[in-house]
């Protein structure tokens, strides 16, 4: 199955861009009537056959459309905050987005090292990971959160902060969810939150929880986050 990405699939005759028609003509190698599918990245999945594999302009005709159900029927949102190295928050995204999350929050916090994002790279890298794990539904990159702003904001579910310090085994994340509720799990950076912020979250009703017994990076503990949601939900 070879999947391509495209927001807006409106036309029965579709043609795919100058760059995807290479990769499906010259890469991929694809023919006059061969299979290829379509996603908006919002639960549309169209199968389409080639009709004209011109490298350039690849000319497809849509012959089914499906659409496809969110994966979950409540929000699984992380806010996390960018790590110095851009390469280890690409590489959260893009397992992230191949497991399972709704909604991905660039997070601005005291001890934020990094304050610049470059949003459309880091969606490619996303996209990518849509269509290599064969799925329909594209997550969401918002923009920066301050972190104050992030809890004002209205949530319909859990709300918890992880962090780095010791916590009783009763505070683990997979004994403090509630399996089939809305979550939002805040992450935070190289050198944790600052204790400031641990009071402000929990003034703003968002508990503690510990991903574990060791530390964790910041991009393997919102992995690690990602993870324990959906596999208590698969249960």
């Amino acid at each position: 199955m070879h999947l391509f990405y495209y927001p807006l699939i409106d036309q029965n005759f579709f043609t795919l861009d100058r760059s995807e028609s290479a990769h499906c003509v010259r890469v991929l190698r694809l023919g006059k009537d061969d299979i290829i599918y379509l996603t908006d990245g919002k639960g549309k999945l169209c199968k389409a056959k080639i009709i004209n594999p011109d490298k350039k302009a690849c000319v497809t005709e849509i012959t089914e459309t499906t659409i496809i159900p969110p994966e979950r029927d409540f929000s699984l949102e992380i806010a996390i905050s960018p790590t110095k190295n851009i390469e280890r928050f690409e590489w959260f995204l893009e397992k992230a987005t191949e497991i399972g999350v709704d909604r991905i929050i660039p997070l601005l916090c005291n001890n934020s090292e990094r304050r610049i994002i470059k949003s459309e790279r880091l969606k490619k890298v996303m996209i990518s990971a849509m269509k290599q794990s064969l799925k329909a539904w594209l997550p969401e990159l918002t923009s920066f959160s301050g972190f104050e702003e992030l809890l004002e904001r209205p949530f319909n579910g859990n709300r918890f902060i992880a962090t780095g310090d010791a916590h009783p085994r009763d505070q683990h994340l997979g004994r403090m969810y509630k399996k089939g509720s809305g979550v939002l799990i805040l992450i935070g950076p190289e050198g944790d939150f600052q204790e400031e912020e641990m009071l402000m979250a929990a003034k703003h009703s968002c508990s503690p929880v510990s991903l574990g017994a060791g530390r964790l990076r910041t991009e393997t503990a919102g992995l690690v986050a990602c993870h324990t949601v959906n596999l208590l939900n698969s249960l």
